[in-house]
């Protein structure tokens, strides 16, 4: 009889295994590690985010595959050392998911996406008093995260315990006094002192962003692209004129980014 073919999950673990197999395998895949991977699962990470903000989803379907191919990696590592392999890793999330969902999974009732956000982070604080990651308040909130989502996080954080502005008109205050500082950094002309008033600076937009529940890292993404969508323009119209940026003059740029601005404004949906 031939054999059964195998769930593709299952052949991604046998090419991962096949790839760390001291008989054969692949010398780079050997010399890994967790630590050598985790970049790379980083990285991952970002190329689906990249993949979602362009619009590509024939793209996002194989940096999805990426994704996966990492917690297959760091599975088979573990695997390797008898620490656990990735059906424990599926049990875990498994089993995650199902006591973080009792209005789901079980006999509570929310009415609502944001009681159900709230509750969701109380079952996370259970939990956290219930492992060995420590019992502050701000305790496992990962180092490697991107600024911007690692200051909302840390805001967000302090928040539940009442460390918090009552609403964005407090927030505006300290941006407005957060700027006057940086304001007298520079007149001092101390160059740490003005990085560590933009510094505070950007915590604190992230923080209004967190009060008007806007994520600051995407928001942050998204005007990183509108700034790159805008400048290629006024790229391809000098170069349209056999010139480039270095030829022209700031007001001509700044023309042709109005020009630009104004047709992302007539392209956007009213």
């Amino acid at each position: 009889m031939p054999d059964t073919p195998l769930a593709p999950i299952d052949k991604l673990r046998q090419i991962m295994a096949k790839l760390r197999d001291p008989d054969g395998g692949c010398p780079w895949d050997l010399e890994q590690d967790f630590s050598t991977i985790a970049p790379y699962t980083i990285e991952e990470a970002y190329e689906v985010a990249d993949a979602i903000e362009r619009g590509h989803f024939g793209e996002l379907k194989d940096e999805l595959g990426d994704l996966l191919l990492q917690v297959i990696f760091h599975s088979q590592m573990a695997s390797e050392k008898n620490l656990f392999d990735f059906n424990d890793v599926c049990r875990a999330i498994n089993d995650k998911m199902i006591r973080r969902h009792p209005h789901v999974f079980g006999d509570a009732t929310t009415r609502d996406s944001e009681t159900q956000t709230a509750e969701w982070e109380t079952i996370k604080a259970a939990e956290r008093q219930q492992s060995d990651k420590g019992d502050g308040v701000l305790d496992d909130i990962p180092v490697a995260l991107p600024a911007l989502k690692r200051a909302q996080k840390l805001q967000k954080r302090a928040a539940r315990v009442g460390f918090d502005w009552p609403d964005a008109e407090q927030v505006f205050a300290k941006i407005d006094e957060e700027i006057g500082e940086v304001r007298e950094a520079m007149a001092r002309n101390h160059a740490e002192e003005i990085a560590e008033e933009i510094g505070d600076l950007l915590f604190v937009c992230a923080n209004l962003g967190r009060k008007l529940k806007v994520d600051a890292e995407a928001a942050t993404r998204s005007a990183n692209a509108k700034f790159e969508r805008r400048f290629r323009h006024i790229e391809a119209r000098l170069r349209d004129q056999g010139r480039s940026p270095d030829d022209a003059s700031l007001d001509e740029m700044e023309t042709l980014w109005n020009e630009a601005k104004a047709a992302d404004k007539a392209a956007k949906p009213t």
